[in-house]
């Protein structure tokens, strides 16, 4: 169901229609354009390239939804995975996948950077809540353009097969089978000997948010140093908490619950070094000239990446500058870049992300969708310096309380994940609502289930620290159900306790998710034990450990 290929390439000639086309008829229209119908003020009509491959044409375009057309049924409860290859007839234009529905609701499906000369992939999904006899659409703001399209697909699938192909890929793509043979210090093989491995580290990311109440409650940091290994700092970094008065620089806080997380072997987020949100701005800031905002952004860029260079795994160094642009309106375009640069020379091996809402949770969102997370990627890799420089995508995950749209966030990801760039989803939480932790399930299962996701950051915690929207758990340290949900992940996402004997040649197999283990060896004649570490990475190679057990 992960159809990564060529979604970065343009291509001379289209690829076949993802699985047949699905429900659409004459996908690849073959048969001229049956099944199709001018929407709008268009009109439509078949060519042909001069490689003989057949495709549609809108044009006489006069509106945005101008295009060609198909009715699809939609059915309550399914998951439909929509793909599409796109060509304009000048220049370059976002195409948008979109569902009319019977009631008149416009649903967006997916966009792509559509392009003339060559074809690129639209992907796409909708999870339908609702049934209904729907119209795919495809729009384009400029009307002067023609939309060209082929091999158009649209499968739908059960919430059991999708379970079913996240299970397969969970085990594809976060265990790995180990297999060892024991022998004795003579080389013999070791038969019957009592194997036991456990697990005592999980190398998947799966994080929290921390806030500064952890310093004051006890129960708070026993609660959290139990559960996790990952966080991010809620508010503590931020500009507006570390330098109130200009001026008065005071990392007090941070400092504190940085040194509460090395102690305990917590791995910290750093959230952020500018947040391009004119109201998230500290007050003195925003009285500045721009010049003056110059002289205090290198100040603070400076002071906060040198003071924690080498001890975070990532920098959210410009938070939401898809919505936003703060920065950009007072000291020009490349000022989001340019940040990037001076944080990665500051602070080279350390992960520099974006981080955006509404990637993944809301298609509608015209600011942060795919197309143009691409576009701020290779606008920041492409100022001078930052060509080699390690960029990682964040995603927050603030998802409402209506039914998230999993397909829609899957294709999200595939797109995403098709730059080579780590995927983080950093602030994870779902609005209060009846549904909240069936949700929440939903949304970290196809998180955990992508291989381009290397890492989840719940914004959550305990409802005594202030967090109201997704408690995980209440004010007597008792879970919520959103923290059964996680607790529950954390156990499934680690390899129980296991116990085997060899056979007669000495070897035993496992297969283990991906972390760090100690295997204890109990010696079938003599009793003894033997203990040892080993680690189990995606990329570790599929061959026999042998190991030699003393007697």
């Amino acid at each position: 169901m992960w159809k990564r290929t060529s979604i970065n390439q343009c291509l001379a000639e289209p690829r076949r229609a993802h699985y047949g086309g699905g429900l659409i008829v004459n996908p690849e229209f073959n048969r001229g354009t049956e099944g199709w119908t001018a929407f709008g003020q268009a009109a439509i009509r078949e060519a042909t390239s001069e490689e003989g491959n057949k495709y549609i044409v809108a044009h006489s375009r006069t509106n945005p939804l101008d295009s060609f057309s198909q009715k699809v049924q939609l059915e309550k409860g399914k998951l439909y995975s929509f793909s599409a290859w796109i060509q304009v007839s000048r220049g370059s234009d976002t195409v948008a996948a979109v569902f009319k529905t019977s009631d008149g609701k416009l649903i967006d499906a997916g966009k792509v950077l559509a392009k003339h000369g060559c074809w690129s992939l639209l992907k796409g999904g909708l999870a339908a809540n609702f049934t209904s006899l729907a119209e795919i659409l495809f729009e384009s703001k400029n009307a002067e353009m023609e939309i060209w399209a082929d091999s158009v697909s649209l499968q739908p699938f059960t919430k059991e097969q999708w379970r079913s192909h996240q299970d397969k890929s969970i085990n594809k793509e976060r265990k790995r089978k180990v297999r060892f043979q024991l022998t004795s210090a003579n080389k013999t093989a070791l038969e019957g000997a009592v194997v036991s491995v456990t697990q005592i580290k999980s190398d998947f990311p799966f994080g929290c948010g921390m806030n500064n109440y952890i310093l004051t409650s006890t129960e708070y940091q026993n609660w959290f140093a139990s559960r996790f290994k990952y966080t991010t700092f809620t508010n503590q970094m931020k500009w507006y908490s570390t330098e109130k008065i200009q001026g008065e620089e005071n990392y007090t806080i941070a400092d504190a619950m940085l040194q509460f997380c090395e102690k305990n072997g917590i791995s910290v987020r750093g959230h952020n070094i500018f947040w391009d949100n004119p109201k998230q701005q500290p007050s003195w800031v925003k009285k500045l000239s721009p010049e003056e905002l110059r002289e205090a952004a290198a100040k603070r860029i400076n002071s906060v990446t040198s003071r924690y260079a080498g001890k975070l795994i990532a920098w959210d160094v410009v938070n939401e500058n898809l919505h936003f642009r703060f920065f950009e309106d007072n000291l020009g375009e490349n000022a989001s870049a340019e940040f990037y640069w001076i944080a990665h020379q500051l602070d080279p091996n350390t992960i520099m992300f974006l981080n955006e809402y509404n990637t993944i949770e809301l298609a509608a969102d015209k600011e942060s969708n795919a197309v143009n997370y691409k576009k701020k990627i290779d606008e920041i890799l492409s100022y001078p310096g930052n060509a080699g420089m390690s960029l990682g995508i964040g995603l927050q995950g603030h998802f409402s309380s209506d039914q998230p749209d999993i397909a829609y966030m899957r294709s999200v990801l595939d797109i995403l994940g098709s730059t080579g760039l780590p995927i983080w989803l950093t602030e994870v939480d779902v609005d209060i609502g009846p549904n909240q932790s069936q949700y929440l399930e939903e949304i970290l299962r196809e998180a955990y289930a992508h291989p381009a996701v290397k890492g989840i950051i719940s914004f959550s915690g305990p409802a005594i620290a202030g967090f109201k929207i997704m408690p995980l758990a209440d004010k007597d340290f008792k879970n919520t159900p959103a923290g059964d949900v996680v607790d529950k992940l954390l156990a499934e996402w680690k390899s129980r306790a296991l116990e085997a004997t060899t056979d007669m040649k000495g070897f035993f197999e496992f297969s283990l998710f991906h972390g760090e283990y100690n295997l204890t060896v109990k010696h079938s004649v003599t009793h003894a034990l033997t203990s040892i570490s080993f680690k189990v990475t995606k990329h570790l190679p599929q061959r026999t450990t042998n190991v030699q057990i003393v007697d």
